[in-house]
């Protein structure tokens, strides 16, 4: 799950700031998403998956298809 959030920020050309910004938080507290150290809180998964168009499924692994649908 975690290397899914890392993939789909540079997918779309961004860094952990840009991302960490649009979320609300420090770039720190987002940092630790992306190396599994802290759990993604619901809230954020939401968020993500809203800005990056994708499903909370794909997120998580579940699937890969990234479509929503």
């Amino acid at each position: 799950m975690y290397n899914r959030v890392r993939d789909l920020r540079e997918d779309h050309d961004m860094n952990q700031t840009q991302v960490a910004k649009i979320l609300g938080m420090s770039q720190t507290g987002y940092s630790k998403y992306e190396t599994g150290e802290n759990d993604l809180p619901t809230a954020v998964l939401i968020k993500l998956a809203r800005m990056y168009d994708t499903s909370i499924d794909y997120i998580l692994g579940e699937t890969d298809n990234p479509k929503r649908y």
